[in-house]
């Protein structure tokens, strides 16, 4: 293990974390003593006694001397020069005869200007505004003055001249110079916030404010600002920011009682409404710094991040800031002309990051490597371990503090808080160590404690060691219960008093759960159940089940205690499977059947068909008659809401409705037809015969009768027989609702008859006369010749006389209405031959000039053209055809009128039959050619004539059924167009084309 000890001021490397090194010899360059030394960016301006300023730019700048003598009589010494921390700008105060001159340079100028504003004002310190900075301008600055004037300019390099000075604030009660000054800004969202600390010898100014500088500084014009003074007189007093990201998180001021110091925090606001950045203010006594405890008031001083370099005599002590006590000891290496008077000053670049001393010639450069490397030590000395912690680098660093920590609460016996600093650390004790550490004073909780923070600071790639503590801790856990019910057990509790009293133990036990919870997946399932059972802890095993999705176990242990809430929370889990609820369900519905039926109905993709058998059992129990019975709540909902199509549920439910004593459960079921308006399959799922045999068990007429008459050609004679042998007029109702289909209603009375007639055991005549008013009820239905063979073979006919009587005028009545049918058919068929020979003399008179509706030529005009075979020409005339409407065709005219308009399959038809026509009148020509030359006596042929006449019947059907242009072929033709698409040319004809050359102009008279 390396050893990060300090020894002497050292790191346990052996480096010193400050080292001087000679920057410049001779930096003055002849031009005199350095007085004063500024610095920023990596650039250093001197100040020597014969008032030239140089310029050293180390940063790859430009570098010059400038002398700011006014007169040539005398020294005017720099008195001093101030660079800003981007070493662009540089102020320089000459002493003069007359007083003093202020000067501004720039980096890019060989000639300083001079500030006459100034004149006369020796300026001490400037402030400059870090976030506003850059080449082209200083921003605002602040300048103080040996007079207690607090200045503000602001500088432009492109106008060669100051752009304003103006007087912010001056010290009226009690003159004092202003010996330093810092400037920290912050962006708000209502302006930017000043923060302005000042220093003179005795006291420490505070300026804070929003707007701009002009108006924080108006807020003090009455008063002299927040400030503290201390009443020891310091000529040399400084002051200091230590600039971290370009924000200033220390100060120190050297004043007169010692170093006071303090951390900056702009985000802090306190109580009572007053904004005071400084925190953890402290003061450096001086007697620390010289031997022997001698007060020894430094030159100058500068701050680094956890140190303070304070020049004494000829040396720089270095002092750390947090433990004042002095680390280092920095020695210069002094060319002889200075050895006189040592290191003047110290100065710093906050840029850089560098400090700097300087003589009367050299300029020498302090050097910080890593000067918080041991911080973690100082503030562990000084029992700070949260800022010790935070400064650690490595590992063995933090076990350090960790085991101190650990160490103190050990001995003070705060066991716990040992356990929790132990378990942090990893490298400087071991694990057995400690444990046996705690074990051997006897402190099991202790152990405990340490095992748990330990676990909280393994990875998940140490699943090993966490299987293995955590089951430690789990052992520990149960002893600790065990002996706190052992303790109580003494004292005489019942362990429900345990329980519910002792909060150490329900606390311990909540405790206990929590853990198993957060270790659940890295503990061994078997061995935590082994240790559980051994100690006898079943609500911690059933808890532990659960954590480890052991769902059976829990369900079954909740199901013994007889909490089926319990059980149903369980199985109500989107984890659990299924099969668990099938698995228990006869025994949860036992103990709590409207909680378990819940469930089942909120649960989904459940199969209603395997809790079947629970519902078989809660069903065998006895049940109070007003009692809901939640098993057909279930099955309702199966099959109206989920619409459930299994015939098992159906016939469950049927069964239940059937035990029922109100059937109109039973009924509705029955007349619910579940899958109607479906293409195929059933109206219903349940098995009709199961019914019908359930329903006639049960003695339920009215539902046997409704499912003999929905399956009523599926029954057998006998079993048709069972149903309406036990209640006929129940019978008879329903054979009434028979309406449309006789045969079936007819059949279903002759059976009721049958039936009536036959459970009758009184005398013959009154069953004759019950039969006969039997007949009554069929309104009509049955006769007496349709219930005769119902009777025995051995009955009068004597006791049938009224009823048979009663039938044969029936009969008698319908056979003269017969005859009143034949008659009126008769007169009917008379009527029809004789409009037959009425329409067969029917004629219409045709005028001699009545001309064809197609070819527009007269119809009684004669000509070859118009001839057509297969009619009879009557003389010279063309055949044609005259409709009762008064139009008249041509036969050849209507024919080609009607194809046209007709479709192709008709127009194909009637064009087939007038070339059978044709054919035919062409065969009848030369027979009857043939006949004149041989036979003129005898006429064509009867079968040809017959033919003939019946193609020609068939021809006029499909051409003259109906008048072409006042029948339904014109009313078709109104959504033809106008103009057909082969009349092109007769619509081009219609075209007016004018006429260019004819055209003549007509005077219009007015």
């Amino acid at each position: 293990m390396e050893n990060w000890e300090l020894s002497n001021g050292q790191s346990g490397t052996g480096r010193h974390v400050f080292s001087v090194d000679t920057l410049e010899r001779y930096a003055s360059k002849g031009h005199g003593a350095i007085t004063c030394m500024a610095a920023g960016n990596n650039a250093i301006v001197l100040g020597t006694s014969k008032g030239c300023v140089i310029r050293h730019d180390f940063g790859g700048g430009d570098s010059y001397e400038l002398d700011l003598s006014v007169s040539k009589t005398g020294d005017q010494p720099v008195h001093r020069v101030f660079v800003d921390p981007s070493g662009w700008h540089c102020l320089a105060t000459v002493l003069t005869s007359g007083g003093a001159e202020t000067f501004y340079m720039h980096a890019k100028w060989q000639k300083p200007r001079i500030l006459n504003k100034l004149k006369g004002l020796v300026v001490n310190t400037v402030a400059w505004n870090r976030q506003q900075i850059n080449e082209a301008t200083t921003g605002e600055t602040i300048l103080g003055t040996a007079n207690g004037q607090l200045h503000e300019i602001f500088m432009e390099e492109r106008d060669k001249k100051e752009k304003y000075i103006r007087l912010l604030f001056e010290l009226s009660e009690r003159q004092e110079a202003f010996m330093g000054l810092q400037m920290e800004t912050t962006s708000l969202s209502s302006g930017t916030r000043y923060y302005v600390m000042a220093v003179t010898p005795t006291r420490l100014f505070q300026f804070m404010g929003i707007g701009s500088l002009d108006v924080v500084f108006a807020a003090y014009a009455d008063r002299s600002g927040h400030f503290m003074e201390i009443p020891w007189e310091i000529p040399n007093s400084e002051l200091h920011f230590f600039i971290r990201q370009r924000r200033a998180v220390h100060f120190a001021w050297l004043s007169g009682a010692g170093i006071y110091h303090g951390d900056l925090n702009f985000g802090t606001k306190h109580s009572n409404g007053d904004e005071n950045f400084v925190e953890n203010k402290a003061l450096l006594d001086y007697s620390k710094l010289g031997e022997a405890g001698e007060a020894v008031i430094p030159r100058s001083f500068t701050l680094t991040e956890f140190h303070f370099l304070v020049l004494i005599g000829d040396k720089v002590k270095v002092v750390n800031r947090i433990s004042q006590q002095i680390i280092e000891e920095l020695h210069f290496d002094h060319s002889p002309e200075s050895t006189a008077r040592g290191i003047i000053g110290l100065c710093s670049d906050a840029t850089a990051g560098v400090f700097y001393a300087y003589d009367e010639n050299s300029i020498f450069e302090v050097s910080v490597r890593d000067e918080g490397q041991d911080m973690w030590k100082v503030y562990l000395d000084l029992k700070e371990y949260a800022a010790a912690l935070e400064h650690c680098r490595n590992p063995f660093q933090r076990d350090q503090v960790y085991l101190v920590q650990a160490e103190a609460a050990f001995s003070s016996k705060d066991f716990h808080r040992a356990a929790s600093f132990y378990a942090k650390v990893n490298y400087l004790l071991s694990f057995e160590e400690i444990t046996l550490k705690f074990i051997g004073v006897g402190e099991q909780d202790a152990v405990r404690t340490f095992l748990l923070r330990k676990l909280d600071n393994l990875g998940k790639e140490d699943k090993c060691q966490m299987t293995m503590i955590s089951t430690w801790v789990t052992e520990l856990y149960l002893d600790k219960i065990n002996r706190l019910l052992l303790e109580d057990d003494t004292a005489g509790l019942e362990a429900s008093t345990i329980d519910s009293g002792n909060s150490e133990y329900q606390a311990i036990r909540m405790e206990f759960q929590a853990f198993l919870n957060d270790c659940k997946d890295f503990l061994d399932e078997a061995t935590v159940v082994r240790l559980l059972e051994s100690y006898g802890r079943v609500d911690e095993l059933i808890y532990f089940a659960n954590l480890k999705e052991q769902y059976e176990t829990v369900v079954h242990h909740y199901i013994q205690q007889g909490e089926a809430k319990k059980a149903l929370a369980v199985l109500h889990k989107q984890r659990v499977p299924l099969e668990l609820q099938y698995r228990f369900a006869p025994d949860l519905i036992v103990l709590d059947a409207y909680e378990t039926v819940e469930l089942w109905m909120a649960t989904k993709n459940l199969n209603s068909r395997r809790l079947i058998p629970a519902m078989m059992r809660y069903s065998s129990e006895p049940h109070a008659k007003n009692e809901t019975h939640e098993v057909i709540k279930y099955l309702e909902f199966c099959v109206h809401h989920l619409q459930n199509e299994d015939p098992a549920i159906h016939n469950l439910l049927l069964s239940l409705y059937a035990k029922q004593e109100d059937d109109s459960a039973l009924l509705r079921f029955l007349q619910c037809k579940f899958g109607k308006g479906r293409t195929s399959g059933p109206e219903f799922f349940y098995d009709p015969k199961y019914a019908l045999r359930l329903c006639l068990k049960e003695k339920r007429m009215r539902a046997c009768v409704y499912i003999y008459n929905l399956l009523y050609w599926l029954l057998s004679l006998s079993e048709q027989f069972d149903i309406y042998k036990v209640d006929p007029e129940l019978a008879m109702a329903e054979a009434d609702k028979v309406e449309d289909d006789e045969d079936l209603r007819k059949k279903l009375w002759l059976m009721v008859a049958k039936h009536v007639i036959e459970q009758e055991k009184g005398a013959k005549r009154e069953n004759i006369r019950k039969a006969i008013a039997f007949l009554k009820e069929t309104d009509g239905l049955l006769k007496i010749e349709d219930i005769l063979p119902f009777f025995p073979d051995f009955a009068l006919i004597d006791d049938f006389r009224e009823a048979i009587c009663s039938s044969l005028e029936d009969y008698n009545k319908q056979i003269e209405q017969l005859k009143q049918e034949m008659n009126d058919a008769t007169h009917g068929a008379d009527n029809i031959r004789n409009d037959i020979s009425t329409l067969a003399q029917r004629y219409a008179v045709v005028d001699r000039d009545e001309e064809c509706g197609g070819c527009g030529r007269k119809i009684l005009t004669s000509g070859g053209a118009h001839r057509m075979r297969g009619y009879t020409s009557v003389g010279p005339m063309t055949p044609f055809y005259v409709f009762p409407c008064g139009h008249a065709f041509h036969a050849n005219c209507l024919i080609a009128h009607v194809t046209k308009c007709a479709d192709r399959a008709q127009a194909e038809y009637i064009l087939d039959m007038q070339k059978k026509l044709s054919l035919l009148g062409s065969s009848e020509t030369k027979d009857s050619s043939k006949g004149s030359t041989s036979n003129t006596n005898e006429g064509p042929p009867t079968s040809s004539i017959t033919h003939a006449d019946k193609l020609r019947s068939q021809l006029d059907d499909a051409v003259a059924g109906e008048c072409p242009f006042c029948g339904e072929l014109m009313i078709r033709e109104i959504a033809l167009p106008f103009i057909l698409p082969d009349e092109a040319q007769e619509v081009a004809s219609w075209e007016i084309k004018p006429q260019l050359g004819s055209q003549r102009s007509m005077p219009i008279a007015i």
